[in-house]
């Protein structure tokens, strides 16, 4: 069997030997002093790439996604995940960066869809007109014309979902136990399959930031992206290691409920990435001019009855109780525990107002062109080895994870 294989890795080799391609060297250095699991790697490309191959210093190969995020027919970088990493440690790996050919396939580990409602099937469940993109002039407002109103996605240990409408509010989708789920309930278990084990919506979000929307900030309070000339949801990546959507508010008058001229609006993009293997989704915000005097909002709902974490420097959460929808909807439910989270930069943030009857807000800005920060939560039904069930461990999560926002690993790359 080991020859077996060993010859087809040199017929690999051989055949990738007659194709157009670079090999480099990718370094992955831990500076903290902690091991650390599924660490994201992405490589930007800036020569023609149709397929890849990644090998560790141990000859095994591991799974890695090409991109193409700006839909110009080239793909725009390369990523693999790290399955683990020693605390101040480095890994390098061996890439091959093929110019022709077909990506390697690889076993899907999150799965992303946007469907359009077919109203001749019944179930919530079965839904069929699946979508990649949609488009919409202001004033028109596809929420109830979406499954599940906008896309959603997924890893084995978590699901989200973004709101086609003004709010573009992001919900979750808790599960019981490791795997992928979203292609089977369309975040809509049946009565069966929630028997069987499968996940559920565990959030009521209603007009609130849910988990780390971004929003507008005017005349001291936060404004829905009503204003805008179109509005476009799609997911960008699907696969087979993170899944991306994006968001484009175009045309955004920042100053709403007020006027603006033309030379004031501006297009926002938002980009929401989850990698395989991790909670936490990175949000990326990008301006099309400069947004420096540009204030933003965010934050998190205020789950009923739920307690605060708040370092005072971007990294906030809370753990608490509630109905995942409304009284009305609430036959077939139970009431759900979760714990949310959210980290920003810290210079970014404006001010850290009080908890509302609503939400954890913050108010952002000094963002220049773009912003990064990351959002987070568990379920307390869990039932996987990671599984969070108390408020004092979902805190302790977040100080470590913002440990490892805040000094990432260190990616470097050289040609052969």
């Amino acid at each position: 069997m080991m020859k077996k294989t060993l010859l087809s890795f040199v017929v690999l080799l051989a055949a990738m030997a007659v194709q157009a391609q670079t090999v480099m060297k990718v370094s992955v250095s831990n500076p903290l002093s902690v091991s650390r699991n599924a660490v994201p790697v992405t490589i930007q490309l800036d020569t023609p790439v149709r397929s890849a191959l990644v090998v560790d210093s141990k000859g095994v190969e591991l799974p890695c996604q090409l991109d193409d995020i700006d839909s110009d027919g080239r793909n725009d970088c390369l990523s693999f995940i790290v399955p683990e990493i020693g605390g101040k440690k480095s890994l390098s790996y061996s890439v091959t960066l093929i110019e022709s050919g077909q990506p390697r396939s690889y076993q899907p580990q999150v799965y992303a869809e946007m469907l359009l409602t077919n109203k001749k099937i019944k179930s919530t469940n079965k839904q069929d007109l699946y979508i990649s993109s949609l488009t919409v002039d202001n004033g028109t407002n596809p929420y109830w014309m979406l499954h599940h109103h906008g896309p959603a996605f997924e890893n084995d240990m978590v699901a989200y979902r973004i709101y086609f409408d003004e709010r573009q509010t992001v919900d979750i989708y808790g599960k019981y136990k490791r795997g992928l789920e979203l292609r089977d309930t369309q975040f809509y278990p049946d009565s069966d399959q929630k028997a069987a084990g499968y996940g559920d919506d565990v959030l009521w979000v209603g007009k609130t930031f849910g988990v780390g929307a971004i929003r507008g900030w005017n005349k001291g309070s936060m404004q829905m992206l009503q204003d805008v000339e179109s509005r476009t949801l799609a997911v960008v990546a699907r696969g087979p290691l993170r899944t991306i959507v994006k968001v484009v508010d175009k045309g955004w008058n920042p100053r709403y409920p007020d006027t603006c001229t033309p030379e004031e609006r501006i297009d926002m993009t938002t980009y929401y990435t989850l990698y395989a293997g991790r909670r936490d989704c990175q949000v990326d915000v990008d301006f099309s001019r400069d947004a420096a005097g540009l204030q933003l909002s965010t934050g998190l709902v205020n789950v009923k009855e739920s307690s605060e974490y708040s370092d005072g420097k971007g990294l906030r959460g809370c753990w608490g109780t509630d109905w995942p929808v409304s009284a009305k909807d609430s036959v077939g439910h139970k009431r759900e525990t979760v714990g949310l989270g959210i980290c920003l930069p810290s210079a970014n943030v404006i001010s850290e107002l009080p908890a509302d009857k609503s939400n954890y807000p913050f108010v952002v800005g000094n963002i220049s062109t773009s912003m990064r920060y990351y959002i987070t939560f568990a379920s307390d039904n869990e039932t996987f080895p990671e599984g969070i069930h108390s408020a004092k461990t979902f805190f302790d999560y977040l100080a470590e994870w913002k440990r490892d926002v805040e000094h990432p690993c260190v990616i470097s790359c050289s040609r052969r």
